[in-house]
């Protein structure tokens, strides 16, 4: 029933910018943190920003000054502004919505910067 769309990758140049949104439908408990997470080639996944139920945010070292998250708990979406992005940017993002027992996630969005 839980479903997690994400929207918005796709390939930019260095410098450009992307805006990622998640989109949570058949939500039937309460929602704590929502965010957004990356896998790149070869890596872990990593959480890039993350938000609480009132909006606190919270961001990785690596995309400070660069990225905004923002969350709508009426329309339970959460938007991951992406400016200044940089090669090492270039992953794949997921949305991971937090029930009180796991995270869900979503499929995934491929961000991809290069020249």
């Amino acid at each position: 029933q839980v479903r997690l769309v994400e929207s918005g990758g796709g390939s930019v140049q260095p410098g450009g910018s992307l805006r990622l949104s998640c989109a949570a439908s058949g939500i039937s408990f309460s929602i704590s943190y929502m965010g957004w997470y990356r896998q790149g080639p070869g890596k872990e996944r990593e959480l890039v920003a993350n938000t609480d139920s009132y909006g606190n945010p919270r961001y990785a070292d690596s995309v400070k000054g660069r990225f905004t998250i923002s969350r709508d708990n009426a329309k339970i979406t959460v938007d991951l502004q992406m400016n200044s992005l940089k090669p090492e940017d270039t992953a794949v993002y997921y949305c991971g919505v937090h029930s009180p027992s796991r995270i869900y996630w979503g499929q995934g969005t491929q961000v991809t910067v290069s020249s």
